[in-house]
């Protein structure tokens, strides 16, 4: 192996040597924990240690790294306290997820590293996002993602590079190429002649080089650092490795032809550095053995430190529930009565009339106004407006660096959005149709959902989501798929009926460092309209809104069932109906719905979406549960046909929940 030293001095070379050799030593020292049953799995990065190491050395501290499994280099090239590291692998409350993450899955702001998710792809995503924040901060930086040659084969590696170069995001990507993915080897795996071949493909720079040469890695990577800052493009590396041990301990190597090991452990990066740094008389084999001697003595104090400063974990719930979500500073007034016994009446302020996509409108515009670190995103949403024109006239008031039209890559959007809070950016993605959030959905269940609960990240990110039925756009576009987010922790799910809080709720769901999903409902756009206050203002998230009392029987809806309900109640004025509005369904308004079972004891549930696994279900099992005292009858449930959702405006009739509220609303009256 030949290293070319270049203008390192003798004293970099050896620091050079001493960051190489620590994270060896300490998975040496790892696997003996694993064989003591001290820790409970491992992942081996032995043999590929120049990598994570030359590519730490060779960023500034600041920039952010995005690692993986084998990357215990880039922890400690960023000088993370061992004991702390220690007591995260130990599972101890004390490491830096609080004993909710294993291994290398958590991050850390303060050492400008993100955690990883198992699903390995996302990761070089939330690199664009960072990237972006540095280009629209413009600071002279670039971020850093790792992947597998593995990883190379999902979508979430096409979409961000291909993100990256459309922004010209200063971005390197960096594919640790050991062979296999598990157990499958390259050639099952892709092919192209070398990955970064495909590189081209995208209109990016790439190079491959020799992933075991530690100055070869840190001189490359220096070089594509300031390539990437100077000409504001990606880049990408292929580095060719090999892991001397399984995938994880656990899995072996049976699989791995014996002839490997031999040819791979001569070209060992830890060794052949080490000998040439002997040969070269920069080091002796006194120096040596004290430089090992001093980091196995280091490793077993800080071994110590992390066994005795550790807390028992003691599972409290309340702190874990606490935990989910990031604390929001409440310094808004908001328009809300807080006594939900009695209607929530007009807008105390004086309003103007305004249908409900221009009160979305109008509460994006103001928030833009009020954020400079608001970012909008998304497909044809700059100069067109977007499908639905919501932010037309956006791009001459705000510029296009904050008005950004999206490839479609919505896994690599909502990535790159949770990467732009890294940064301390907002911001706003618009799916285009709530049904295609299914291409995101590993970004936002993932990653967005449980990054804070995880290692205390916030993503303050929301996504725009058109949805409903009632316009007749058959099964792709009309679905109605809350419930989908509602059973995710970490996540908040906010969905106005009227003008006004629509208005209110977008912008609390902007001002929350939460990941909001803000569903808007497309046939409520131009069909209805009401009072909506001028002012900048607020609905508090996680309060319903009483509509109108009664006491026959309660309504409890949200969205487009609102009308429904208001519809129902004005053409049978014989009966008295209590109107309920969720307007955020995670997290759920249990007063309110007590209240509203109090008022009537005879409860319809309504909702757009299908019958089995909706919202309803869940709410019914909370009043079985907390309010079968109030019951005069069973809780009834009014939903949708468990269909797709048919094109033919009769056959979407058919399928609605609006079809069979008559009937529901008797059975509940004869019961």
């Amino acid at each position: 192996m030949y290293f070319e030293r270049k203008h390192l001095t003798n004293e970099e070379l050896t620091d050079i040597y001493k960051k190489l050799l620590l994270p060896r030593i300490i998975e040496e020292k790892m696997l003996l924990l694993l064989r003591q049953g001290k820790i409970s799995k491992w992942f081996s990065g032995i043999g590929q240690e120049a990598i994570s190491v030359g590519c730490t050395h060779a960023l500034e501290q600041n920039e952010w790294i995005m690692p993986l499994h084998r990357n215990l280099g880039v922890f400690t090239g960023r000088n993370m306290p061992l004991n702390k590291l220690f007591m995260q692998w130990q599972g101890n409350k004390d490491g830096y997820s609080k004993g909710r993450e294993r291994s290398f899955h958590f991050g850390s702001k303060e050492h400008h590293i993100c955690g990883m998710i198992s699903h390995l792809g996302p990761q070089l995503a939330i690199a664009d996002g960072a990237a972006l924040a540095y280009k629209l901060k413009q600071e002279n930086k670039v971020s850093l993602a790792f992947t597998g040659d593995g990883g190379t084969s999902e979508g979430d590696f096409h979409e961000a590079l291909n993100v990256a170069a459309v922004w010209d995001l200063p971005v390197i990507f960096i594919i640790e190429n050991n062979g296999y993915g598990l157990s499958t080897p390259v050639n099952e795996q892709y092919r192209c002649a070398s990955l970064v071949d495909r590189a081209k493909g995208y209109g990016l720079e790439g190079v491959r080089i020799d992933g075991n040469n530690i100055l070869q890695v840190i001189d490359t990577v220096k070089g594509v650092r300031e390539y990437c800052i100077r000409e504001q493009k990606p880049y990408l590396i292929e580095c060719i490795t090999f892991r001397m041990r399984g995938h994880e301990e656990a899995s072996g190597t049976k699989y791995v032809p014996k002839e490997l090991f031999e040819e791979w452990g001569q070209r060992d990066p830890v060794t052949n550095f080490e000998s040439y740094l002997l040969q070269e008389n920069i080091i002796d084999n006194n120096v040596v053995n004290n430089i090992k001697e001093e980091i196995k003595q280091t490793i077993e104090s800080e071994l110590k430190m992390a066994n005795l400063a550790s807390q028992v974990l003691t599972a409290n719930s309340n702190e874990e529930l606490a935990d989910v979500y990031a604390p929001k500073p409440n310094d808004l007034p908001a328009v809300q009565i807080t006594d939900n016994s009695k209607p929530e009446t007009a807008n105390p302020k004086q309003g103007t009339e305004k249908r409900m996509i221009d009160a979305i409108k109008e509460g994006l515009h103001q928030s833009m106004q009020q954020h400079p670190n608001l970012v909008l995103m998304g497909q044809d949403i700059a100069e067109y407006g977007g499908a639905f024109k919501i932010t037309e006239g956006f791009v001459e008031n705000f510029g296009k660096a904050r008005v950004r039209n999206t490839p479609l890559c919505e896994s690599a959007i909502i990535g790159s959005a949770l990467g732009l809070s890294l940064e301390g950016f907002k911001t706003v993605m618009e799916m285009q149709f709530a049904d295609f959030v299914t291409v995101g959905f590993n970004q936002i269940i993932n990653n967005l959902a449980k990054i804070h609960y995880r290692w205390g990240q916030p993503a303050d990110v929301v996504i725009r989501m058109p949805t409903g039925a009632g316009v007749g756009a058959g099964p792709f576009h009309s679905q109605s798929n809350e419930a989908w987010f509602v059973h995710t922790p970490g996540l908040k799910v906010v969905y106005p009926s009227t003008p006004m809080d629509a208005k209110g709720l977008l912008i609390a769901a902007i001002n929350d460092p939460n990941p909001v999903m803000y569903f808007e409902h497309k046939a409520l756009y131009r069909s209805i309209s009401g009072a909506v206050p001028d002012e900048y203002y607020e609905i508090e998230i996680g309060k319903a809104r009483h509509v109108q009392s009664g006491t026959d029987i309660s309504i409890i809806t949200y969205g487009a069932g609102i009308h429904w309900a208001l519809e129902y109640a004005t053409q049978h004025t014989e009966l008295s109906i209590d109107i309920l509005d969720l307007r955020t369904l995670l997290p759920l308004d249990y007063e309110a719905i007590k209240l509203s079972v109090t008022r009537t004891g005879k409860i319809l549930l309504l909702h757009e979406d299908t019958l089995i696994g909706g919202i309803a279900g869940e709410i019914s099992a909370w009043i079985n549960e907390h309010c079968f005292e109030l019951l005069d009858a069973p809780v009834i449930r009014c939903a949708s046909l468990d269909t797709p959702i048919p094109f033919n405006i009769e056959l979407e009739k058919n399928f609605l929940a609006k079809a069979r509220l008559h009937e529901c609303v008797q059975k509940l009256l004869a019961y």
